[in-house]
Protein backbone atom coordinates (compact mmCIF):
# COMPACT_ATOMS: atom_id res chain seq x y z
CA UNK A 1 0.00 0.00 0.00
CA UNK A 2 1.59 3.20 -1.18
CA UNK A 3 1.48 5.99 1.88
CA UNK A 4 2.26 10.05 0.79
CA UNK A 5 3.26 12.16 3.12
CA UNK A 6 5.72 15.10 3.96
CA UNK A 7 9.11 14.03 3.95
CA UNK A 8 11.61 14.68 6.93
CA UNK A 9 15.26 15.96 7.04
CA UNK A 10 17.14 12.48 7.18
CA UNK A 11 14.73 11.14 3.85
CA UNK A 12 16.69 13.54 1.66
CA UNK A 13 19.14 10.65 1.21
CA UNK A 14 16.88 8.12 -0.77
CA UNK A 15 14.99 11.20 -2.53
CA UNK A 16 18.91 11.91 -3.90
CA UNK A 17 19.72 8.22 -4.81
CA UNK A 18 16.09 7.99 -6.28
CA UNK A 19 16.40 11.31 -8.35
CA UNK A 20 20.34 10.61 -9.50
CA UNK A 21 19.70 8.94 -12.97
CA UNK A 22 17.43 11.34 -13.75
CA UNK A 23 19.64 14.32 -12.97
CA UNK A 24 22.46 12.14 -14.80
CA UNK A 25 20.87 11.77 -17.90
CA UNK A 26 19.79 15.78 -18.04
CA UNK A 27 15.60 15.19 -16.97
CA UNK A 28 15.70 16.20 -13.46
CA UNK A 29 17.06 19.47 -12.24
CA UNK A 30 20.25 18.62 -10.26
CA UNK A 31 19.30 20.01 -6.32
CA UNK A 32 22.04 20.06 -3.97
CA UNK A 33 21.12 18.46 0.14
CA UNK A 34 21.38 21.61 1.19
CA UNK A 35 18.61 23.18 -1.55
CA UNK A 36 16.54 19.93 -0.84
CA UNK A 37 16.47 20.65 2.45
CA UNK A 38 15.43 24.45 2.45
CA UNK A 39 12.44 23.33 0.58
CA UNK A 40 11.77 20.00 2.32
CA UNK A 41 7.89 21.87 3.26
CA UNK A 42 7.86 21.97 -0.43
CA UNK A 43 7.98 18.14 -1.56
CA UNK A 44 5.66 15.50 -0.56
CA UNK A 45 7.21 11.73 -0.99
CA UNK A 46 5.21 8.19 -2.41
CA UNK A 47 6.37 5.52 0.06
CA UNK A 48 5.95 1.94 0.63
CA UNK A 49 6.85 0.22 3.66
CA UNK A 50 8.45 3.41 4.74
CA UNK A 51 10.61 3.08 1.11
CA UNK A 52 10.42 5.95 -0.57
CA UNK A 53 9.14 5.31 -4.23
CA UNK A 54 8.41 8.90 -5.67
CA UNK A 55 8.39 11.91 -4.80
CA UNK A 56 7.51 15.78 -6.16
CA UNK A 57 7.58 19.13 -4.97
CA UNK A 58 5.22 22.52 -5.04
CA UNK A 59 7.38 25.42 -5.59
CA UNK A 60 5.76 28.90 -5.18
CA UNK A 61 7.60 31.44 -7.14
CA UNK A 62 4.52 34.57 -6.82
CA UNK A 63 0.75 34.74 -5.06
CA UNK A 64 -0.19 34.14 -8.23
CA UNK A 65 2.25 31.34 -9.77
CA UNK A 66 3.47 28.14 -8.22
CA UNK A 67 5.73 25.19 -10.11
CA UNK A 68 5.38 21.24 -10.18
CA UNK A 69 8.73 20.76 -9.55
CA UNK A 70 10.60 17.22 -9.55
CA UNK A 71 8.16 15.01 -10.53
CA UNK A 72 9.91 11.37 -9.84
CA UNK A 73 8.49 7.65 -9.60
CA UNK A 74 11.05 4.57 -9.15
CA UNK A 75 10.76 3.22 -12.16
CA UNK A 76 9.27 -0.56 -11.14
CA UNK A 77 6.33 1.92 -9.95
CA UNK A 78 5.30 4.08 -12.79
CA UNK A 79 1.89 3.21 -15.07
CA UNK A 80 0.19 2.85 -11.47
CA UNK A 81 -1.55 5.95 -10.60
CA UNK A 82 1.23 7.23 -7.84
CA UNK A 83 2.55 10.19 -10.23
CA UNK A 84 -0.99 11.25 -10.80
CA UNK A 85 -1.70 11.20 -7.14
CA UNK A 86 1.43 13.14 -6.04
CA UNK A 87 0.67 15.69 -8.72
CA UNK A 88 -3.08 15.71 -7.66
CA UNK A 89 -1.69 16.49 -4.12
CA UNK A 90 0.42 18.94 -5.08
CA UNK A 91 -2.55 20.94 -6.98
CA UNK A 92 -4.74 20.77 -3.87
CA UNK A 93 -1.60 22.23 -1.98
CA UNK A 94 -1.73 24.84 -4.14
CA UNK A 95 -5.06 25.37 -4.12
CA UNK A 96 -5.49 25.39 -0.62
CA UNK A 97 -2.34 28.11 -0.51
CA UNK A 98 -4.53 29.99 -2.81
CA UNK A 99 -2.20 30.23 -5.87
CA UNK A 100 -4.35 30.85 -9.19
CA UNK A 101 -2.02 28.76 -11.52
CA UNK A 102 0.22 25.87 -11.85
CA UNK A 103 3.45 25.66 -14.08
CA UNK A 104 5.19 22.03 -15.05
CA UNK A 105 7.73 21.95 -17.13
CA UNK A 106 7.72 18.69 -18.61
CA UNK A 107 8.96 15.64 -21.50
CA UNK A 108 5.23 14.34 -20.85
CA UNK A 109 3.03 16.77 -21.91
CA UNK A 110 0.29 13.02 -22.39
CA UNK A 111 0.81 12.64 -18.62
CA UNK A 112 -0.34 16.47 -17.45
CA UNK A 113 -2.96 17.08 -19.98
CA UNK A 114 -4.79 14.16 -18.57
CA UNK A 115 -4.84 16.29 -15.51
CA UNK A 116 -6.37 19.83 -17.09
CA UNK A 117 -2.89 21.21 -17.73
CA UNK A 118 -2.64 22.76 -20.90
CA UNK A 119 0.79 23.82 -23.10
CA UNK A 120 1.65 27.64 -23.61
CA UNK A 121 4.44 29.21 -24.89
CA UNK A 122 7.57 29.16 -23.36
CA UNK A 123 7.76 33.12 -23.69
CA UNK A 124 5.10 33.24 -21.06
CA UNK A 125 7.19 31.52 -18.29
CA UNK A 126 8.42 33.95 -15.41
CA UNK A 127 11.65 35.30 -16.31
CA UNK A 128 12.96 34.83 -12.96
CA UNK A 129 12.55 30.59 -13.97
CA UNK A 130 14.71 30.96 -16.35
CA UNK A 131 17.38 32.67 -14.50
CA UNK A 132 17.14 30.96 -11.27
CA UNK A 133 16.29 27.32 -12.89
CA UNK A 134 16.98 26.52 -16.51
CA UNK A 135 20.32 27.72 -16.62
CA UNK A 136 21.36 25.15 -14.43
CA UNK A 137 20.27 22.50 -16.77
CA UNK A 138 23.05 21.15 -18.87
CA UNK A 139 20.34 21.61 -22.20
CA UNK A 140 20.10 25.25 -21.63
CA UNK A 141 19.59 27.16 -23.77
CA UNK A 142 18.47 24.01 -26.14
CA UNK A 143 15.56 23.54 -24.45
CA UNK A 144 13.13 20.06 -25.31
CA UNK A 145 10.76 20.45 -22.33
CA UNK A 146 6.81 21.52 -22.97
CA UNK A 147 5.46 24.23 -20.50
CA UNK A 148 2.29 23.59 -19.26
CA UNK A 149 -0.03 25.61 -17.11
CA UNK A 150 -3.35 24.61 -15.01
CA UNK A 151 -5.48 26.83 -13.57
CA UNK A 152 -6.60 26.47 -10.01
CA UNK A 153 -8.48 29.05 -8.30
Amino acid sequence: MVTYKKPILTDIPAMQSLVAQYVKDGIILPRSDDEVATNIRSYIVASIEESIIGYVALHIHSMRLAEIRSLIVKEEFQGKGIGKELVTRALEEGKSLAVQEILALTYNREFFEKLGFHEIPKEQIPEQKIWQDCIKCKHFPICNEVAMLKRVN
